[in-house]
């Protein structure tokens, strides 16, 4: 990866870095609305355009496709044009997608979806990066932030998308579009930190074939996926599972709000206790049982909804934060962190892709959510195994 030559005054140094942290925090929070905020209004998605479950599966697997095939192009984005600028012309394609899947045509919504896909993928590879790079000894603290931020931006999306629909008498599109108003700002906060950027500066690294016939790189890689799996898969879907239930759109929406919101301690958490010792095995299961559970209670008959879609909702996002801080601790250094972290997200997100997808088409198939959700039980088995083995003390190998 590259790094940024871009020295910097001793006595504003901290308050440099504060900013920094600020920034990074709100490109963060804008890493999920743009894919969260879809889930509430899918129902009304699927009326308005005639979307069956499984075509409407294919639109909320599309962006989180876009996150494994896009992340591979991150790091040589990165070190063409510097950490600061990708991440800058990543927030100017997240308005582009926002314009373009609200312009109306059926062809739009999928093609703005795939850009948003891309501008978020960009995001997701970097931000990890470039706290490797700035917050080097604070590594479990901006971990936490970082992804409390993404938890909290999706909490936002699930709770309000439908409500600001409703109250400013805008259809789906309109709602969806609002969210580039926050981009937006993140845009803004982080001009300054690209006018302070240095040119980027090549440095050594390894290859990313070394970690390919790796174990430990592919543990990781597999816990990335399957929590994100899990994570895309039920928040695609677990509004419109609600409302075949009888909830109205807007109460199955804020109970996944309060889903997000609860990952938000999950996420912010997670991090730093995984820090705090050299082993995340126990951490790892008791995550996996945490979400099987709250899984189960989305299964049951009716009055344990809430406990379920919060207890389901902090384990996910815990696992995000796990998964992430996974990737500093299991690499001996910055270089293998980077290519580790393309590694896992490249293949990690392609294999989360099938999850919207294949609830939707299951769903198509059997009639109902009993089979979609028992699929998914049995995946978060494999996830735990997964993040078992990845969490023992090792790293992964060199060159």
């Amino acid at each position: 990866m590259n790094v940024e030559a871009a020295p910097r005054p001793a006595r504003s140094a901290a308050a440099s870095a504060w900013w920094l942290g600020l920034a990074i925090v709100l490109v963060a929070a804008n890493l999920r609305p743009a894919v969260v905020g879809v889930a509430p209004l899918l129902s009304e998605i699927q009326a308005a355009e005639g979307l069956s479950a499984t075509a409407a599966g294919v639109l909320t697997a599309l962006p989180v496709l876009c996150f494994g095939l896009i992340a591979p192009a991150a790091p040589p984005l990165a070190r063409r044009l510097g950490i600061e600028r990708a991440l800058l012309g990543s927030l100017v394609l997240l308005l582009v997608g926002f314009a373009v899947r609200s312009a109306g045509p059926l062809w739009a919504l999928f093609a703005g979806t795939v850009l948003l896909g891309s501008a978020i993928a960009i995001g997701n590879v970097l931000l990890p990066s470039l706290i490797k790079r700035d917050f080097a000894h604070r590594t479990g603290m901006m971990t936490g932030l970082y992804t409390m931020a993404i938890a909290a931006g999706g909490a936002l999306a699930a709770g309000v998308t439908v409500p600001i629909a409703h109250a400013a008498g805008l259809g789906w599109a309109g709602a969806l579009a609002s969210w580039a108003l926050f981009a937006l700002l993140a845009l803004v906060c982080w001009l300054p930190h690209v006018r302070r950027a240095g040119r980027p500066v090549r440095v050594g690294g390894v290859r990313v074939g070394g970690l390919w016939r790796d174990a430990i790189a592919w543990q990781v890689t597999l816990y990335m996926g399957l929590q994100s799996l899990s994570y895309f898969a039920v928040t695609g879907w677990l509004p419109a599972m609600l409302v075949e239930r009888g909830f109205d759109p807007v109460a199955a929406g804020f109970l996944l709000s309060l889903s997000t919101v609860s990952g938000i301690a999950g996420a912010t958490l997670t991090p730093m206790l995984a820090t705090r010792g050299p082993r995340q095995r126990g951490l790892a299961v008791w995550l996996t049982v945490m979400a099987a559970v709250g899984l189960l209670g989305v299964l049951a008959p009716f009055g344990v909804e809430l406990p379920a879609v919060l207890l389901m909702g902090f384990a996910q996002s815990a696992a995000l934060g796990l998964a992430l801080t996974l990737v500093a601790l299991r690499a001996p250094d910055a270089a293998h962190a980077a290519q580790l972290s393309g590694m896992a997200q490249s293949v990690g997100y392609v294999l989360a892709a099938v999850g919207p997808f294949a609830v939707g088409a299951l769903r198509d198939l059997t009639g109902g959510w009993s089979v979609p959700l028992v699929v998914l039980l049995l995946l978060l088995a494999v996830q735990g195994t997964a993040g078992a083995l990845a969490g023992r003390d090792r790293y992964v190998r060199r060159g």
